[in-house]
């Protein structure tokens, strides 16, 4: 449903993949609500992914850039600028990559060179697109950055490795910058910690199936999808939300508040409750 929230709006958004992502979502919602948006990724993600259907679809163009250099980072904000005639209104970051996880290498033997690797992909790309934005004025006043991050920032969870790391210092340069933007342009830096949701990127997380299990047993309203994210960010963008900055809000459906649901104790009971049944059978037949 179409309010005009973004009417009159530009933004930059990075990392839709394909019709999976989070990103994707956000890109087709701020097209519907009257937003001018342009398109980026990494060259080689662009060659895996749809992204061309999306630009074509919301009337827009992909510009590649690679997140972790600032040459390209530079060249992608002047080309944004040039294809709105000026600047902008709000800035989408939803990558994230961790080599180790997809190696299936554990938290407690990490290969350093691909740890660095995790932290420059998913979070100091963060500080680069926001620096070199700040230093060419390419945000107009009141405008909006957000990133996608995750409650394995502040608690851990099995299997989110060294994401959950990147997810820290994401959060923590949101914070930081988000003092600076805002005294001086009143632009608002946040983080979304979003439910746990099944990306491109996120099936690549160990566990990901029961993690999802658990955290929609835990949750009073159930895990959030990828379109309610979508709609959530649409409000960050919009007007309606002009004072929030330098936060990390859930959107994870009351997960992050909760210690245990009855669902969850449930499950648990049952399943140890067929243990102490399967432990006393093995007992009486030996």
């Amino acid at each position: 449903m179409a309010f005009n929230l973004l009417k009159g709006k530009k933004g930059l958004i990075f990392g839709a993949l394909n019709d999976m992502s989070i990103a994707w979502k956000v890109a087709e919602k701020a097209h519907e609500q009257g937003a001018e948006i342009v398109l980026t990724n990494a060259p080689f993600a662009l060659r895996l992914g749809d992204t061309d259907k999306l630009a074509e679809a919301c009337n827009s163009v992909v510009i590649p850039a690679d997140a972790t250099k600032i040459e390209d980072i530079e060249n992608l904000i002047d080309k944004t600028m040039e294809r709105f005639g000026g600047k902008f209104d709000f800035i989408l970051h939803s990558i994230g990559m961790s080599p180790n996880v997809r190696k299936g290498i554990t938290y407690d033997n990490l290969n350093y060179d691909y740890f660095l690797k995790t932290l420059d992909v998913s979070a100091l790309s963060f500080h680069k697109i926001l620096q070199v934005s700040r230093k060419k004025d390419a945000l107009n006043d009141w405008g909006s950055v957000l990133a996608l991050s995750y409650v394995a920032a502040q608690r851990t969870l099995y299997g989110y490795n060294d994401m959950a790391d990147a997810k820290s210092l994401l959060e923590s340069i949101a914070r930081s910058f988000g003092y600076i933007y805002g005294r001086e342009k009143k632009i608002r830096i946040n983080t979304i910690s979003q439910s746990p949701t099944p990306t491109t990127a996120g099936k690549g997380i160990m566990g990901l199936e029961d993690l999802m299990d658990f955290s929609n047993r835990m949750s009073p309203l159930g895990n959030a999808t990828a379109d309610e994210c979508a709609d959530y960010c649409i409000a960050m963008f919009s007007d309606l939300t002009k004072k929030i900055t330098m936060q990390n809000i859930f959107h994870d459906g009351g997960f992050s508040s909760m210690g245990m649901s009855r669902r969850a104790m449930d499950v648990y009971s049952k399943n140890l409750d067929a243990l102490e049944f399967k432990d006393v059978t093995h007992k009486f037949k030996k």
